[in-house]
């Protein structure tokens, strides 16, 4: 009698276990969700400010056409794109290419000048802040989501259930990872 319940007491305590492991990969899916939806809301803020930064650079700078054009593909394109990766690269080049709008209109005195273009620049740097704080905690959730992927025993749990691990949102290249030289 007794070995019957010990037995029933060991399956009960194996499916709780599986029942815990899955509600936690299923947690972690959801916070990785919602960590991207963050990223998400701040990359459209930033799509959504770029017309207004080329409508008023486009006056002063005529003869730079073909960095305006650039970054307006790459505005439309990040728009259409929703896999992780494929965002991560698209959405780095289109931060370069700001970033060169940016250093391109220091030769323009009139524009450095125009308020609504220092509005605009103040509104991008802090969408930019926005987007690097979302972007950490997404990448915390996606670390953490990765590592109970691939613990064991909720590597077993994924794997039946078919959990796959998520990409980071991170800077592709090693000039976007090193720091800016600033001369006075």
């Amino acid at each position: 009698m007794f070995g019957i319940y010990l037995f029933l007491a060991i399956i009960a305590f194996v499916v709780f276990s599986i029942i815990a492991i899955y509600n936690k990969l299923v947690r972690g899916k959801n916070l990785v969700a919602e960590g991207w939806s963050g990223i998400d809301v701040q990359l459209k803020r930033r799509t959504d400010l770029i017309p207004n930064l080329l409508e008023s650079v486009k006056g002063y700078m005529s003869h730079e056409r073909g960095l305006l054009s650039e970054v307006t593909r790459l505005r439309s394109e990040s728009m259409q794109i929703k896999d992780v990766k494929t965002k991560s690269q698209v959405e780095n080049a289109l931060s370069r290419s700001l970033a060169s709008l940016f250093a391109v209109a220091e030769n323009y005195p009139d524009l450095k000048a125009n308020q609504n273009f220092l509005d605009l620049q103040k509104q991008l740097g802090e969408i930019e802040d926005q987007i690097q704080m979302s972007r950490r905690y997404y990448n915390g959730t996606v670390r953490n989501f990765n590592i109970l992927i691939e613990s064991f025993p909720s590597n077993l749990i994924a794997r039946q259930f078919n959990f796959t691990q998520a990409s980071f949102f991170e800077l592709e290249s090693e000039t976007d990872r090193a720091v800016p030289q600033v001369n006075f």
